[in-house]
């Protein structure tokens, strides 16, 4: 099972509604994405179907734990958003994708939607939680504990049901069954029913620090300290976002010499190149663009700091930071703010597929105005 960053007194208090016989029958973990709801909910899932637990902790050792470690134990349950697949009849279920939903788990549960879209093998889907998934639910909790204890039903983003599901999810939440406990890990509660959040007992999580998020790296992953400092600093607070920092920063040689020639372009007014350098990217895929424009968005924001010249302030790579020396006068208080907003709106325009040509060529127009204010 995945290792929780961070997160200590959430923990704590968890393992004490444990231990105290107090864990209420609804539970809603709400909080920004990468703050290690899901990791800390299998966590409590498998203290909670746990054996021999000690002090509301799990004991990691009885077949309880080994099969809720595993997520394959008969009383833990998911819900989460699916896609029908081709050929399918009906409405999707999540037992459909069970199998893929648990080896993602075995990878790591600090993961996002977009990560479960690629698991099913979908990207421009929009996946959902049916009315269906609510019956299952119903059928489920209906049967008797097979090992005798709690039946645990964890639902995923549940702000992505529909408002059938949701309405049924409600009658189940008003007369809940006995040891039995909802754990919804929401990303945006606000989408919920208020009846819904009524009935469930509010977990706030909130942003990891930068030295809980470090400190994991250096352990979990074993980045060298200087690096660690760099991912921790550029996924504020979101550890998924910091796992996937150090996949993209293999591409980072490449995202800074684009970067690099886009703005010696810009500066020389170089039409012909930008759109020639537009049309490259264009033929990157979606993930790969975004992924380029969180870089950009990275280097402006580091660049703009560079010019107040505070070394501890200075999260670059030496070789952005040479580049900095001359480049960093060009993103200052008359335009960095827009410069942002330039960023925002081309990632912006990639993930509601817009012709990418488009969408880089008027970014890159936009930077010949931008830069020499």
């Amino acid at each position: 099972m995945t290792s929780i960053v961070g997160q200590k007194e959430i923990q704590a208090r968890l393992a004490r509604q444990l231990h105290e016989n107090a864990v209420p029958h609804a539970l809603l973990f709400c909080g920004p994405e990468g703050s290690g709801k899901l990791a800390v909910a299998l966590r409590f899932a498998q203290a909670l179907l746990c054996k021999n637990p000690n002090d509301g902790q799990p004991c990691g050792q009885c077949q309880g734990c080994k099969m809720a470690g595993d997520f394959v134990h008969p009383d833990l349950h998911f819900v989460f958003p699916v896609i029908k697949p081709k050929g399918q009849s009906g409405e999707a279920v999540s037992d459909m994708y069970l199998k893929d939903w648990r080896e993602m788990l075995r990878t790591s549960a600090y993961v996002d939607y977009q990560d479960w879209l690629e698991r099913m093998l979908v990207q421009n889907q929009q996946a959902q939680i049916g009315v269906a998934e609510s019956d299952q639910i119903l059928r489920k909790l209906s049967l008797t504990s097979q090992q005798g204890g709690y039946k645990v039903m964890i639902i995923w983003l549940p702000e992505l049901m529909n408002v059938q599901a949701a309405n049924k999810l409600l009658k189940i939440l008003e007369e809940p069954p006995k040891q039995t406990v909802f754990i919804l890990v929401s990303n945006n509660s606000d989408k919920l029913l208020t009846t819904i959040l009524s009935r469930t007992q509010r977990v706030a999580f909130k942003p990891l620090s930068k030295e809980d998020v470090a400190s994991a790296l250096i352990q979990q992953c074993g980045l060298q300290e200087a690096d660690a400092r760099r991912i921790a600093h550029q996924s504020a607070g979101n550890f998924t976002r910091a796992l996937k920092q150090i996949r993209v920063d293999a591409d980072n040689g490449d995202f800074f010499e684009r970067f690099v020639q886009l703005m010696r372009m810009c500066y020389q007014r170089d039409i012909k190149g930008i759109k020639n350098w537009s049309e490259e990217i264009a033929d990157w895929g979606r993930e790969r663009q975004k992924d380029f424009l969180d870089y950009v968005l990275y280097l402006v924001r580091e660049n703009f700091m560079y010019n107040f010249q505070i070394p501890e302030l200075n999260f670059m790579s030496q070789k952005e930071s040479d580049f900095s020396v001359r480049f960093a006068r060009f993103i200052n208080e008359r335009n960095v703010i827009e410069i942002m907003e330039a960023v925002e709106e081309a990632r912006r325009d990639v993930g509601q597929n817009v012709n990418p040509k488009m969408i880089f060529f008027d970014f890159g127009l936009r930077m010949i105005v931008l830069i020499i204010r």
